[in-house]
This record gives structure tokens, C-alpha cells and sequence, in this order.
């Protein structure tokens, strides 16, 4: 959700918006789900007793523990810097971020060493070589779509059922969460943009914060019980049950919910950076 993001990025492409409208309409969603998950946090650690570090680092300690990743922290300046003040594309500011990232690896941190390039360059090859695999897939599913006349058929049909805003925005958010349980997030966004996107603007909804909510819901769709495929993975490394992590997943799953109603119906929210930039 916060930006850069690789959802947004495909979002922009399947819809046709600014990629860096995206990442503008991203922080302030971004920040207010990070805060509010740390509001929750906060909170059941101090009913259920839990501490963390005993140890209180002193001014000068926590500025040069800032000071030493600064280099790191540069990354995401270096995106968002270069797309925002229009020095290059998102594509070449991909690029640009992983030279600074070797360089930094190889010769500030030294913690990457020569003979593992290869490894990451064969690892990031495989991820990337997964996702278009989904992308054509899905792109070819679009496109049958499309010439089907599926998108307008249902648009149709919705606006037959009701053309009330806050209604549609509803069980499409309610659809998007079903779906975010069990659908890689990419391929839901090639899949279903095609599709509810033509609903959207048909009632005069914006593209970005469309976008946005999409992206929200299909997030949330991965930690809700049963079959967020999150739920599975944090089962697997926290080495509890999956009813253990569906029980402590729901404060957050709720404050997020709670959050995504406000995101909805106050598009504001998602646009003010972005308005504020044109």
C-alpha cells in the first residue's frame, strides 16, 4: 500500500492511471493503516503483559543506529524523488535502485559479497519471470473478457440492480475481499480491474481511489480467517495453529475493515496528495 509498490505499479498499467498518481494516493492510506495497526498493537500488548527490550537506548545511540541506515533508507528516496520530480520512469528508477543497492551491499555494508550476486540475480530472475507468467495469463483472460463484452454486460447488469454509489462500493468491496482470500493479489488486479473499473467510473468514481480500495481490500483479504494466505505463512513461521493465528489476526482484521469503510467513502483521503501535486 505504502509506495513504491509493485500492486500499484500494475494496477496503473491494467487501468491506464499515472503510476505516480498511485504512489502519491498511497501514503496517506498507508500511514493511517500503519498507525492504526500500531494503535492495536499498543493496546493488546498492554492487556496481555508484554514487554519488549528491557534496554533504553540514549539520544546519541538512536541517532547514530539512524545515522548508520541512512545509506538503506535512501532506497525509497532515490523512487520516489526520481518519479515525483520527473528525472526518470518508474522503470528506470527500478534500475537506478538496484545499482545504488549493489553498490551499497558490495562496498558501504559489505554484507552482500560477490560470488552471492549471482544468486540474487537468479532469485530475482524466478520472481520475476512468476509474475508474468500471471500477467500474460491474466492480460489474455482481460482481453477475452473484453471482446466477450463481459465488463459492460455487468456493469450493466449492477447498474440495473442499483446505481447508488455507497451501495455498489459496498459489494464490490465485499467481493474484493472474498477474492483477496484465495487469488494472488497481481493476478485479482489483471483479472477483475477490466472488470469493475467500467462500474466504477460509470458513477463518477476516481480511477486512483478505485485503485486504492482494490489494493486495500485485496490486503485484507490475504489475513482474513480461513483462507488468507497470510494467516498460513505466519502460522508457519511463528510455529502456532492456524486457529491460533486466525484468533489473533481479528483486532487487526477489524481495525483495517473499520479503516477501509472510511478510505471508501471519503475519497479525500486518497486524493489529497495527489491533488495537491497537480
Amino acid at each position: 500500500i505504502i509506495p513504491p509498490s509493485i500492486p500499484m505499479v500494475i494496477y496503473a498499467t491494467s487501468s491506464g492511471t499515472s503510476v505516480s498518481s498511485m504512489f502519491l494516493a498511497g501514503i496517506v492510506p498507508g500511514l493511517l493503516i500503519g498507525g492504526v495497526l500500531m494503535a492495536v498493537a499498543f493496546f493488546i500488548s498492554k492487556k496481555q503483559g508484554f514487554h519488549g527490550s528491557p534496554r533504553r537506548y540514549t539520544g546519541r545511540e538512536a541517532f547514530h543506529i539512524f545515522w548508520d541506515a541512512k545509506w538503506a533508507l535512501l532506497v525509497p528516496v532515490i523512487i520516489l524523488g526520481g518519479i515525483y520530480g520527473g528525472v526518470f520512469t518508474p522503470t528506470e528508477a527500478a534500475a537506478v535502485a538496484v545499482v545504488y543497492g549493489l553498490f551499497v551491499g558490495l562496498f558501504i555494508y559489505r554484507d552482500l559479497k560477490f560470488k552471492d550476486v549471482y544468486k540474487v540475480f537468479a532469485h530475482s530472475a524466478l520472481t520475476t519471470a512468476t509474475i508474468m507468467i500471471i500477467v500474460g495469463a491474466a492480460t489474455v483472460f482481460g482481453r477475452v473478457l473484453a471482446i466477450e463484452g463481459i465488463p459492460a454486460m455487468l456493469a450493466n447488469n449492477i447498474m440495473a440492480i442499483t446505481q447508488n454509489t455507497i451501495l455498489v462500493l459496498l459489494m464490490i468491496n465485499v467481493l474484493l475481499l472474498l477474492i483477496g482470500c484465495f487469488m494472488e493479489t497481481l493476478a485479482a488486479i489483471i483479472i477483475l480491474t477490466p472488470i469493475l473499473l467500467p462500474v466504477v467510473t460509470k458513477l463518477g468514481v476516481d480511477p486512483v481511489h478505485f485503485g486504492i480500495l482494490m489494493i486495500v481490500n485485496l490486503a485484507i483479504g490475504m489475513v482474513t480467517p480461513p483462507l488468507g494466505m497470510n494467516l498460513f505463512v505466519g502460522s508457519r513461521v511463528g510455529r502456532i495453529s492456524l486457529e491460533g493465528a486466525s484468533r489473533g489476526a481479528l483486532p487487526f482484521l477489524f481495525a483495517m475493515i473499520a479503516l477501509l469503510v472510511v478510505l471508501t467513502y471519503v475519497p479525500q483521503i486518497s486524493l489529497l496528495l495527489d491533488s495537491l501535486g497537480q
